[in-house]
């Protein structure tokens, strides 16, 4: 009687153990970092040396900044590298860009860091419009069909709590996007089937700090918000990190 007892609770045991096995997706071992406007994938630097420490495979995306079709497209062809499951994360307008390319059945899972989350079809230009104007806004300079930040806006409101020095070569090096890049609009949203998480950056002169909290509201998304300017990947890389590793289902 007892050896049977025991092999009950040996198999209730079994069981448990199972449910919790399968309960629990195996850890995500691949992340596709995007970069947003007036950027290039190496504003992703301090986040990845610190994904690469933790063991993960991390690729940085280039975008052209030309259309959404084709930040879409370099997106995608990074995903298509991947060996299995992915994160996607996308840093400012590379938001519109990862809930268009992160339906991709390999995205496990959506990190947006001060980024945009437009629904499918909608006008973000709208939406944006019932918040605050952030200041960067003034700043555009535009010429032959594509638009920067002056260097005051880029120094002041892009990149503000960046070293100086550091922000002076980003500056420079700033990725000019097309400029009617941002009156696109998506077919898809991919943060409605998809698990997110969002980086709110409470600071923010680029994007309003409201519009950011609520963008995550809509999503449901696992919410952290960070003292930061813009650029919390640089300045805060510690946290975006970890924000990251979460979202992969790894400890930290």
């Amino acid at each position: 009687m007892k050896s049977a007892i025991a092999g009950v609770a040996a198999l209730l045991l079994t069981h448990a153990a199972f449910a919790e096995d399968t309960a629990k997706p195996a850890p995500v071992k691949n992340v596709v970092l995007v970069h947003g406007a007036y950027a290039d994938g190496s504003c992703w630097s301090e986040v990845i040396e610190r994904l690469q420490k933790a063991g993960l495979h991390v690729t940085a995306v280039q975008n052209p900044l030309s259309s959404l079709a084709d930040d879409v497209d370099a997106t995608r062809r990074i995903l298509a590298l991947q060996d299995g499951p992915t994160i996607l994360v996308g840093h400012s307008w590379a938001g519109t860009v990862i809930s268009e390319a992160g339906t991709d059945p390999k995205v496990a899972g959506l990190v947006y860091v001060a980024a945009r989350a437009p629904d499918a079809g909608e006008d973000y230009g709208a939406l944006a419009g019932k918040f605050p104007t952030p200041p960067a806004s003034a700043g555009l300079v535009k010429a032959g069909g594509f638009a920067q930040l002056s260097e005051e806006a880029f120094l002041r409101d892009f990149a503000g709590d960046i070293n100086p020095v550091k922000a002076k070569v980003m500056y420079a090096e700033q990725g000019r996007i097309f400029d009617t890049l941002f009156a696109s609009r998506t077919t898809q949203a991919a943060w409605r089937s998809k698990p997110t998480w969002y980086a709110v950056s409470t600071n923010d002169r680029t994007t309003s700090p409201q519009l950011e909290r609520f963008l995550a509201q809509r999503m449901k998304a696992k919410t952290i918000e960070i003292a930061s300017s813009h650029l919390s990947m640089l300045s805060h890389p510690d946290e975006i990190a970890n924000l990251i590793l979460e979202a992969a289902g790894q400890t930290h």
